[in-house]
């Protein structure tokens, strides 16, 4: 059994660019405000977590799960019949001065088109927000405390290595439990997804997370928590597959995955260090001023009411 992994909708309120090949040009990773694991917010829907960047044509992109459109049950999975919301919702984007558009759905677009594929409708599960304008300067395409990603797509095989970055409003903001590294237990249904073991696991509200292989590569985008056979294991949508879809499938023209302009590291334990101990100071000092407490109790408020 598999469940959707979206946090129920709740009430909320110039800087230096670095060129790139693709003539865009992005923030420094240093000081962007938009980046890979910020939270999104779709109207009407709930709480996710974005992936990777992309371009297409001058247009930047955010993904996000296609899900965190839908106005479904957590339990409805097959991207072909599910309930969700149109191209064209608005979706608020943590650290961005206006809300994004979004400009495909995979969803939509299988239903529009009539998809039969069960591996496609049960595991292509990406939707990429148009960002405002106003707000691509604001952008950097690498992965928080990872790096990368460096390609796009990857194949796994049991015990190959994954990295991702979670950021569920269900932690309460704390920076130390978002970057998360695990094992994938292989890759099904004709490749269109994998099952990974991460500590700590993907939990609502990290749907659409950016999972890379041990190499860097963009692998794909958090789906599912797997109840049956394998308890908090997770869902990974294969992302070649997902964009392969959307390019063939009237998707935003030029589509393309924005390479990190930070290198990936999974193994340099004095940098790991440094970030731990950067994200452990942030973590104390929200702690101490009652921020951390504060956001837990308003997330905790919206589910109950």
């Amino acid at each position: 059994m598999h469940r959707r992994l979206l946090v129920p909708a709740l009430t909320v309120a110039a800087l230096a660019t670095v060129p790139t090949a693709a003539g865009a040009a992005w923030a420094p990773a240093s000081s962007a405000t938009i980046r890979p694991g910020v939270q999104t917010r779709t109207v009407g829907s709930g709480q996710c977590t974005s992936n990777f960047v992309f371009t297409s044509g001058s247009d930047v992109l955010i993904g996000q799960a296609a899900h965190c459109q839908s106005t479904g049950e957590a339990t409805d999975t097959n991207g072909c019949d599910a309930k969700t919301l149109p191209v064209g919702t608005k979706v608020a984007i943590e650290g961005a001065t206006k809300p994004g558009t979004i400009v495909y759905s995979s969803w939509v677009t299988m239903q529009a088109n009539g998809e039969k594929d069960p591996n496609a409708c049960a595991h292509n599960d990406l939707a990429l927000v148009r960002i405002d304008p106003a707000d691509a300067g604001r952008v950097n395409p690498s992965v928080p405390f990872w790096g990368g990603p460096n390609g796009l797509g990857a194949d796994t095989k049991a015990l190959d290595g994954v990295h991702s970055y979670g950021n569920s409003s269900l932690r309460a903001g704390l920076e130390l439990l978002k970057p998360k590294t695990g094992i994938s237990l292989g890759q099904g249904d004709g490749g269109w997804t994998h099952t990974v073991l991460t500590l700590t696991p993907g939990i609502p509200g990290d749907s659409g997370s950016a999972f890379l292989s041990e190499d860097g590569r963009a692998l794909g985008t958090l789906s599912t928590l797997n109840l049956l056979p394998l308890p908090a294991s997770n869902g990974v949508g294969d992302l070649r597959r997902e964009v392969a879809y959307a390019n063939a499938h009237g998707g935003p023209a030029g589509l393309q995955l924005a390479l990190g302009t930070e290198p990936f590291s999974s193994t340099d334990a004095a940098r790991a260090a440094r970030e731990v101990v950067v994200r452990l100071g942030a973590d104390l000092q929200e702690i101490a001023s009652g921020r951390t407490v504060q956001r837990l109790l308003r997330t905790l408020g919206g589910l109950i009411g």
